[in-house]
């Protein structure tokens, strides 16, 4: 049994359909206010001393008390029993492919100064149930929960649902990318039904489950530890662009009345822990606040790049970043790479061969992303560590530079994400044994031959009538 708040759909959220057939309300940020039954929420307060059909008030804090009002998070639920109603915290049965600790100290923690990658991972067979929270995968990352500090990118590979099963993660914000199969997710302030192409973030500290409407899930997770995600500046672009704040959209309130056996289970500095109760953790019948889930359609992008000549950083493709401890320096980015048309005049248009300071980690959500040095598909991974050079292969370095440069669609089909961070990767335990990891090929690069030697005779030719020394024999 439920309730839902919603009963007319908005005309700036996702219309209702069969493949998603939730309400959300719109808007980054915002300060949302839901009732899944009229009357609930108290007026000019938010812990009356009683409240309405004997609900309890609980509180939750996203960031600390007195953090500043534009920074501070929270959010207050009204519910039919609150979260200290259980039978206490036991040990769960550890998941050894889940890491959190990526500092050098870790044995588990491997470095590696050269370009990975991984071929997608293999969803676990039938004979064995998995679910979402049993499903992770640590691939890479830096820091430390207890730091509060640091990122993990972890694949999920499920193929049932979570079934009177929530899980609550204490140590970070979770950055979800379904690849494969659509996410049916219940949180404690409503649902949300996730596709590829789409991203939900579930903040720390909230109660959800997953449920597989299409069988088998695959896809990528970004995990943050002490901070949270915002929209990036827009500096001078102005106004308008990249993810619009209207294009994303949180749940409505919706409850169950469910009083079986339960289990929440917990990730607290990496390590899993559970405590069962008699009712369901689905029971906020109406909710007020800021801390709230929400999902993305990344098709809804409005990228920008050059109109003139050059190759713009991928910094424009930012749809969130999170912040680090150090000011104007990103802990972590999530950049798209998707549909658009390419312009710039007198330019080599993909990606300059470079090195930079931060550290890449590439994923496929669907089609093709071409320059790489092996059969990039949908669920792989590419990942270049901080100053580690690279660029697109030596056949797409030839065709750029020879085509005709007229205006041209690039992507046409395809959504490839970056997880870019400014700390430095290790590599989990588990992604550095698996048979799917293996290195690009530098081989891809043999024929970027020396142009120069072979044209010296023209070089001595332009240096003669400058009036410098010719070259000598090389």
């Amino acid at each position: 049994m439920g309730g839902t708040g919603a009963t007319a759909q908005s005309a700036f959220s996702t219309p209702i359909t069969k493949n998603d057939p939730y309400t959300y309300q719109v808007g980054f940020g915002n300060s949302f206010a839901s009732e899944a039954i009229p009357g609930v929420l108290p007026v000019g307060q938010n812990s009356p001393q009683k409240n309405k059909y004997g609900l309890y008030a609980e509180g939750i804090n996203g960031t600390s008390f007195v953090a500043p009002r534009a920074e501070n998070q929270r959010t207050w639920f009204y519910r039919m029993r609150p979260s200290v109603s259980h039978n206490g915290y036991g040990p769960y049965p550890q998941n050894p492919n889940l890491e959190a600790n990526f500092t050098p100290l870790n044995p588990k923690v491997h470095m590696s100064p050269t370009q990975l990658a991984w071929h997608p991972f293999d969803i676990p067979s039938s004979d064995k149930k998995v679910d979402f929270v049993d499903g992770l995968v640590s691939v890479a990352g830096n820091g430390d929960p207890m730091l509060r500090e640091g990122l993990v990118v972890h694949v999920f590979l499920a193929n049932t649902s979570m079934d009177k099963k929530a899980f609550v993660n204490s140590d970070g914000d979770m950055l979800i990318l379904p690849q494969q199969g659509r996410l049916d997710i219940q949180t404690e302030l409503g649902k949300l039904m996730v596709r590829p192409g789409e991203l939900v973030v579930i903040q720390r500290g909230l109660k959800f489950k997953v449920s597989l409407p299409d069988g088998p899930v695959r896809g990528y997770i970004q995990e943050i530890y002490g901070t949270h995600y915002e929209l990036p500046e827009l500096g001078p672009l102005g106004a308008n662009g990249l993810a619009n704040v209207r294009d994303f959209e949180s749940p409505v309130a919706s409850f169950d009345i469910d009083q079986s056996d339960w289990e929440i289970v917990y990730k607290t500095g990496g390590k899993l822990f559970s405590c069962t109760q008699d009712h369901t953790p689905f029971d906020v019948v109406a909710w007020h606040g800021n801390y709230v889930p929400y999902k993305y359609a990344m098709e809804k992008f409005i990228g920008v790049g050059s109109i003139t000549r050059d190759h713009i950083d991928p910094s424009i493709f930012c749809v969130l970043t999170a912040k680090s401890k150090a000011p104007g320096v990103p802990l972590a980015d999530f950049l798209i790479f998707f549909p658009r048309w390419d312009v710039a005049s007198q330019t080599f248009r993909p990606p300059y061969f470079h090195r930079n300071t931060s550290t890449e980690l590439m994923g496929l959500i669907y089609g093709d992303y071409e320059g790489r040095s092996d059969s990039f598909k949908p669920g792989s991974i590419s990942y270049e560590t901080g100053f580690c050079p690279h660029g697109v292969s030596w056949e797409v370095y030839k065709q750029a530079s020879e085509m005709e440069l007229t205006p041209q669609r690039v992507h046409e089909g395809t959504l490839a994400f970056m997880f870019e961070s400014s700390m430095m990767f290790g590599i989990s335990d588990y992604a550095m044994k698996t048979n799917k990891r293996h290195e690009h090929e530098p081989g891809m690069w043999n024929d970027l031959r020396n142009n120069f030697l072979e044209r010296i005779q023209e070089v001595n030719a332009d240096l003669k009538a400058a009036g410098l020394p010719e070259l000598g024999n090389q």
